[in-house]
């Protein structure tokens, strides 16, 4: 990739090219993701496990995902960066939503990514109205967990396929780029990506999708309790591990630091240190 991603690129790989995408949340890991060349970078929320400690996205707050994206952000990736919206930053009102993501889009992001369907539709379109690019996020909605009965699969019966078929139609139809679709059974992923004419990013949803999303602690064995459609591609966990435990041996052993990682003073100030100091302990070189 050798130029940077717009929301006009993402929609023209639509039936012709898989949209890559992955999360990120802070400046050093967005520098190694975005060398791959990743199509799409989303700030998610999904932060709040995999970074902040909670067990679940609804105690992430604007300020976090400010802060975060700005990180992202700095890195300047050549991908598409996408921030979330977190629970109750547009839910109240379209005037809040717009106000809310206006500073996600200060703070360095080029879209805002915002959960639900047919009830939020209005509000997708203020934010498209107001030059603000949306991803929108049908099927499963963890921030929603509370009313649904939890993280579980959609689109095991008729009435919750056509709840997600219709969700999707709706949010196309009010200017979203594209639609994730979580957690929701294959089939009704490849009728709703054959049905939109936006892309649709999948992430547990079947390979019909038009591109796939995934969180980078899954996919680096970072996460406790990874979801089941996560798949872990290197235990980066047990390397970290390893190098700390090493670290721990070599400082007790006295073996780190050797003489590579650190640095005597020249004879004229270990000879000033000496005088003003009267210690004999300086007598080590």
């Amino acid at each position: 990739m050798s130029e940077k991603v717009s929301v006009r690129d993402i929609m023209k790989k639509k039936g012709r090219e898989k949209i890559i995408a992955i999360t990120s949340y802070d400046y050093p890991t967005t520098l190694l993701i975005d060398s791959t060349g990743v199509d799409l970078i989303l700030v998610g929320d999904s932060l709040g496990m995999t970074v902040l400690g909670y067990d679940s996205t609804l105690p992430v707050t604007l300020d976090d995902m400010i802060r975060h994206t700005a990180a992202v952000a700095r890195a300047k990736p050549k991908a598409l960066v996408v921030a979330d919206m977190p629970f109750m930053t547009y839910e109240p009102s379209k005037r809040d939503a717009l106000v809310n993501a206006a500073k996600l889009i200060k703070a360095g992001a080029e879209a805002v990514k915002i959960e639900g369907g047919i009830e939020y539709a209005d509000t997708v379109e203020a934010l498209v109205d107001a030059g603000i690019p949306v991803l929108g996020h049908v099927g499963l909605t963890p921030q929603r967990k509370n009313q649904i009965g939890g993280y579980r699969l959609m689109g095991k019966d008729p009435e919750t396929a056509e709840k997600v078929i219709e969700d999707a139609k709706a949010i196309e139809q009010a200017g979203a780029f594209a639609i994730v679709v979580e957690f929701t059974t294959a089939e009704v992923a490849k009728v709703i990506t054959e049905t939109v004419k936006v892309p649709t990013i999948g992430i547990g949803s079947g390979p019909y999708c038009d591109g796939q999303i995934i969180v980078i602690h899954d996919i680096i064995g970072l996460t406790p309790k990874p979801p089941p459609f996560a798949k872990k591609y290197v235990d980066i966990s047990t390397l970290i591990i390893n190098a700390v435990r090493t670290y721990k041996e070599e400082v007790l052993s006295g073996k780190f630091p050797s003489e590579d990682h650190y640095w005597h003073a020249p004879k004229n100030v270990i000879d000033y240190l000496k005088m003003r100091f009267q210690k004999n302990a300086l007598n080590y070189r």
